[in-house]
């Protein structure tokens, strides 16, 4: 089995590197703007204490990255794996967060790009939970292919489940 955090996934616009414990101060202070998580099942993930929890949860994961603009070598949010499940070949992309200066642009898509590309060597359907009120997320995923497959509960909050096939992605 491959790495599910590779230490080198990048393109002409970001790197995704391994997230490390010593990473708290610096990507707390990208994660500490409100409107972030406005959208978000978790809207008071810009306090202090409840993005403790989300950052311990990326660390143990095993499989979360900071994402750098490369041009600025400016860090400018995080994201990783989850939920890998080899029978059914899937796993979900998510817990994805961009500081406000990079939505709406291409740094969403430049990232999963790097992703679905690696992870769909090993994987023919990759997934992403998103709050039923976070329309931007739902809008970004939309834009690079993903299809709504279902509403569902995921960790004691609705979501709406997306997929993208590998056969639609190539």
């Amino acid at each position: 089995m491959m790495s599910l955090q590779p230490s080198d996934l990048r393109n002409e616009l970001v790197a995704l590197v391994p997230l490390r414990e010593n990473d708290f101060d610096s990507l707390f202070a990208i994660a500490s703007d409100p409107l972030i998580w406005e959208q978000h099942p978790s809207p008071d993930r810009y306090k202090k204490e409840v993005f403790q929890l989300y950052f311990d949860s990326a660390i143990a994961s095993g499989t979360a990255f900071v994402i750098i603009d490369k041009n600025e070598d400016e860090w400018i949010g995080c994201t990783r794996y989850y939920d890998h499940n080899e029978k059914e070949s899937t796993i979900a992309i998510g817990y994805t967060f961009l500081a406000r200066k990079f939505w709406g642009g291409k740094y969403n898509h430049a990232v999963k790009k790097l992703m679905l590309d690696y992870v769909f060597q090993v994987v023919d359907t990759v997934l992403f939970h998103i709050g039923p009120n976070n329309i931007r997320s739902q809008k970004a995923i939309e834009k690079i292919g993903g299809r709504k497959v279902r509403d569902m509960l995921y960790e004691g909050n609705r979501h709406c489940e997306y997929a993208i096939r590998k056969a639609d992605w190539r």
